[in-house]
Parts: structure tokens; C-alpha cells; sequence
């Protein structure tokens, strides 16, 4: 699986607002747009079109005019990476091949078994994000946990 550069980014915006939330930033105050911008290094109108993909999933709420910006819709400890990266590309999975026995899938030799095997991938990928929060994100990013998910000393 390879994780596009709208998934990079919008996991990037969203940990930004949890860690602003986290260092005692008022988590309900909006964040400009250009902020975000400005601290993940991001650019901000193709920012600005994926924090309107993660609106629509109900991940972030906006807020117009003076003070406007984004909070996230939801505590960091309910928002996972698999929910990131599906609201700005759509379902995680491990191509696009179809699903065994539908539509003329299996008329060749051996096309079925490895269908099943992609579709079980694409379940593994999906397991494996669901696992991490931005909760765990903010608790990494923050020195707490190492990488490899273990205490730091």
C-alpha cells in the first residue's frame, strides 16, 4: 500500500490540530487555515481543498470570518488513520481488482484465489490504521512513546 500525498497531508492538518488542542490550545477555538499551514510546512490551497474533503467526512467543523478556521469534530482519541486517509481517497485497499466471483471475475485460471488474497491485504491495511489514533499520533509526536510504540525513557 502506498499512502498518497492526500493522505500524508490530511494526517499531518488533523495531527497538527490535536496537538495545538493538546498544549493547552483551547480545542474549540478554530485554527486559520494558514496556520496549519505555516506549522506543518504544508501548502496552503491544496491544504485548504483537503480540509474540505475531511469536513465532509465529518472529521473537522469550519468555522467562517474573523477568528474562522477548523477544530476537529471529534476527540482525538475517536479519529483513527484509516478514517484519514479513506476521507481524502476513498476505501483503503490493496487495488483495484474486483471482488472474487462477481462479475466475470474468476473466468481465468488462478484470478480468484489471488482476489481473495488482495481483498484479505486490504482488510489487513485497514486493521492496522484503524489501530492508531491521533491520540497515539500526539503521544509520539510529543516524545512520550517512541516510534516502534514503545514507552520512552
Amino acid at each position: 500500500m502506498k499512502v498518497s500525498t492526500r493522505g500524508d497531508y490530511a494526517s499531518r492538518a488533523l495531527l497538527s490540530l490535536a496537538l495545538h488542542a493538546s498544549s493547552g490550545g483551547d480545542p474549540s477555538c478554530p485554527t486559520a487555515v494558514r496556520d496549519i499551514a505555516e506549522r506543518t510546512g504544508l501548502p496552503q490551497p491544496y491544504l485548504e481543498q483537503i480540509l474540505l474533503a475531511l469536513k465532509g467526512a465529518g472529521l473537522v467543523r469550519s468555522k467562517r470570518g474573523v477568528g474562522g478556521g477548523y477544530v476537529l469534530a471529534r476527540s482525538p482519541e475517536e479519529i483513527t488513520l484509516s478514517q484519514i486517509v479513506s476521507a481524502v481517497d476513498g476505501p483503503i485497499v490493496a487495488g483495484d481488482f474486483g471482488l472474487p466471483h462477481e462479475n466475470g471475475a474468476c473466468d481465468h485460471e488462478g484470478q480468484c484465489v489471488l482476489l481473495d488474497v488482495w481483498a484479505d491485504v486490504g482488510q489487513h491495511m485497514r486493521t492496522h490504521l484503524d489501530s492508531f489514533t491521533l491520540a497515539d499520533m500526539v503521544t509520539r509526536a510529543q516524545g512520550r512513546v517512541s516510534a516502534s510504540g514503545d514507552a520512552a525513557v
